[in-house]
């Protein structure tokens, strides 16, 4: 394995999630998976205000047939169509849980071949749809792993359903993990760029992040991105990790495999450049949705 391993993604896809310069590299995440298919005690997503910058968060679930429209409308825009590479699809479920997201793919594919298609997956359902997503063309994978371990895993993870059961506990974690880890190295089997995020959560799992960081390497993912704990859920009274604690853990990860620093912890329904959020009620020419979404589904702006 090389030193530039370590430092930076090992190829140049253009895409701003992926070591790509992400002040010129646009990304849009189409809102199509509402189901999710495991409970993380963090995720909370019975709340929306549009000033909330957070996974899990979008103003309105779109149909493929809306995300296409939502997406034509941002790329006839100068700013957006200019700087548009990649269309993601991070929720606000798990992507790989809804047939959504196959279909939305297809259409994207269809009228917009030149954009790179990725998704964001908690990784159950991976090893099985690999297959599905390779067909795709589907360009990167990040896959969400928050332990290594069972035991840890049952701190983490309220429920994961396999095969139509909901089990609980250190066996839901270790299924969990199993098909997590099974995904990553066909994803990188298949050609994928693949990513692995995962949630610090100080007390729970912070033990684990180097050794993670350890075997995404081993598995041939390119790039980490650790991400600080958004405290809600059953994690509601613990403290986000300070931005000196995030800084000494991805120091020491970098020395494993490279970091994603510039994450901004997107909505599922985010467009445009990272940190600089399309706020697409304020493009002109609403009238090419044909009345189908109303400011509501689409903006990013305030509550």
């Amino acid at each position: 394995m090389s030193e530039e391993k370590c430092t930076s993604a090992s190829k140049n896809p253009g895409h701003p999630c992926f070591g790509a310069n992400h002040d010129k590299a646009g990304r849009i995440h189409l809102p199509v998976a509402p189901g999710c298919n495991i409970k993380c005690g963090f995720c909370e997503r019975k709340f929306d205000c549009a000033n909330e910058n957070r996974p899990g968060v979008t103003s309105r679930v779109l149909t493929p047939e809306e995300a296409l429209e939502r997406l034509r409308l941002v790329m006839a825009h100068p700013e957006g169509g200019a700087n548009m590479r990649v269309v993601g699809i991070a929720g606000p479920g798990d992507p790989l849980a809804n047939e959504r997201t196959f279909e939305t793919f297809r259409l994207v594919k269809e009228h917009f071949p030149r954009l790179m298609l990725c998704l964001s997956t908690n990784g159950m359902l991976l090893p099985e749809r690999i297959d599905d997503l390779q067909e795709l063309g589907v360009h990167s994978v990040t896959v969400t792993i928050n332990a290594l371990t069972p035991e840890v895993g049952a701190k983490i993870y309220q429920w994961v359903r396999v095969d139509g059961e909901r089990l609980s506990g250190e066996e839901g974690a270790r299924q969990l993990l199993r098909r997590q880890l099974e995904g990553v190295e066909a994803a990188v089997a298949a050609g994928m760029l693949v990513k692995i995020n995962t949630v610090y959560i100080p007390g729970i799992n912070d033990h684990e992040t180097l050794p993670l960081a350890v075997t995404a390497r081993k598995l041939g993912a390119s790039m980490m991105n650790i991400l600080p704990l958004i405290p809600q859920g059953i994690f509601s009274d613990r403290e986000r990790p300070s931005e000196r604690v995030m800084e000494l853990i991805r120091n020491q990860a970098e020395t494993i495999i490279a970091q994603a620093r510039h994450c901004g912890q997107c909505r599922a329904d985010a467009a445009g450049l990272i940190g600089q959020d399309m706020d697409l009620c304020a493009l002109k020419k609403p009238a090419v949705l044909s009345g189908k979404l109303s400011c509501t589904g689409l903006q990013s702006g305030g509550c």
